[in-house]
C-alpha cells in the first residue's frame, strides 16, 4: 500500500460510508476491507500513476455488460482519487449520449426499426459525446454540461438536470457497456446470434449498420481514452440476470415511472448479445485492466496489462 495512515483513513471512511449508501436497496457488499486492498486502491494507484507522468487530464474507460457494477466502481474511484490524492474526477457514461427519443424514431424509419430501441452503436450522438471529451481534454478548458438521460422516459433529460463541470478534471471516468468495443469482420456478421436478429434482422441491415458506426465514429472516441478497465463477466447469461437485479430495484423506486417486465428486459438484452460477446472475446487481450467477476457477482481477480 503506498498511501500513510491518515491518508487511508479517509479513504477507507469515504468508502465504507458510500458502500453502506448502496445497500439500502441491494444485497450487503461483502468483505468489503479485503475488495479496498485488493481491487480499488491497486486501481486507484494505476490512474494515479498514469495522471502524474504529465499532468494533463486522463480519460480511463470503464467497461463491462450491464450489471457488471460500473456505476458503483466509478464512484468508489472517485473517493480513493479524492481523499489520497487529491485528484478532482468527473464520472459519465456513454448512456447519457444517448440520441433522443424523437431523433431514434426518424432513425428507425430511414435506416432499421431496431434503431428506435437504445443501446447500440448508432443510438448515440456520437458528435456530442466526441466533442465533450476533447474539451475535457483540452488544454483551454471551459465549463460545459454533460447530458443526462432519463431512463424511465426514454429520452434526453432537461437541461437543468444536466452534469454541470466548472472546473477542469484531472481524471475523467467514462463508463459504458460497450465502451472500447471493436468491429467484428463481415464474415461474422452473417449468422443472427439470437432471435431478435433471425426474425427482425433477416436483412442484417441492423447488424451491419452498428458495425459500421463501430468502426467509423466510435473507434475515434474510443482513441481519445488512455487506460481502459475491462469488467469480465463469466459468460452472457449472467449479464441478463445481473441486470435483472437492476430492473427489480428500479421497479421499487421508479415512483410509477415505466420499467421493465422479466420478458420485456429479455427482448432488450438481445439488442446488447452481439456486441457483448465480442467483447468478451477481444477486450481481455486488448484492455489495460482486466476484472474478472465470478458467478455470485464478486471480483474475483484483477491483472494490470
Amino acid at each position: 500500500m503506498d498511501l500513510n495512515h491518515f491518508k487511508y483513513k479517509k479513504v477507507k471512511k469515504g468508502y465504507l460510508k458510500f458502500l453502506n449508501s448502496q445497500e439500502v436497496m441491494s444485497e450487503p457488499f461483502r468483505d468489503k476491507l479485503g475488495q479496498l486492498n485488493k481491487f480499488y486502491l491497486p486501481l486507484g494507484k494505476m490512474i494515479k500513476e498514469e495522471y502524474f507522468k504529465n499532468k494533463k487530464t486522463k480519460v480511463i474507460g470503464l467497461s463491462g455488460g450491464q450489471g457488471t457494477g460500473k456505476s458503483t466502481i466509478s464512484n468508489i474511484l472517485k473517493i480513493i482519487l479524492k481523499e489520497a490524492y487529491g485528484l478532482e474526477t468527473v464520472i459519465f457514461s456513454i448512456d447519457d449520449f444517448y440520441k433522443t427519443l424523437n431523433e431514434r424514431k426518424i432513425m428507425s424509419k430511414k435506416v432499421n426499426t431496431l434503431f428506435l430501441t437504445r443501446g447500440v452503436p448508432g443510438t448515440h450522438d456520437t458528435q456530442m459525446l466526441y466533442s465533450c471529451i476533447k474539451k475535457l481534454k483540452g488544454r483551454k478548458f471551459k465549463k460545459l454540461v454533460i447530458p443526462k438521460f432519463d431512463k424511465s422516459t426514454d429520452d434526453r433529460s432537461q437541461k437543468n438536470k444536466w452534469l454541470k463541470v466548472i472546473k477542469k478534471p484531472n481524471i475523467v471516468i467514462f463508463e459504458g457497456w460497450c465502451v472500447g468495443a471493436k468491429a467484428q469482420k463481415k464474415k461474422d456478421l452473417i449468422n443472427p446470434i439470437n432471435e431478435l436478429e433471425k426474425n427482425i434482422d433477416n436483412k442484417k441491415v441492423w447488424r451491419h449498420h452498428v458495425n459500421i458506426e463501430l468502426k467509423k465514429k466510435y473507434e475515434k472516441i474510443f482513441n481519445l481514452i488512455d487506460k481502459l478497465i475491462f469488467l469480465k463477466v463469466p459468460n452472457f447469461k449472467y449479464v441478463f440476470k445481473w441486470r435483472l437485479l437492476q430492473e427489480k430495484k428500479l421497479r421499487i423506486i421508479a415512483k410509477g415511472n415505466k420499467t421493465m417486465s422479466d420478458k420485456e428486459l429479455s427482448d432488450f438484452i438481445m439488442y446488447y448479445e452481439r456486441i457483448t460477446k465480442h467483447m468478451l472475446k477481444t477486450l481481455p487481450k486488448t484492455a489495460d485492466t482486466v476484472i474478472s467477476i465470478d458467478i455470485k457477482h464478486r471480483l474475483k481477480s484483477i491483472k494490470f496489462i
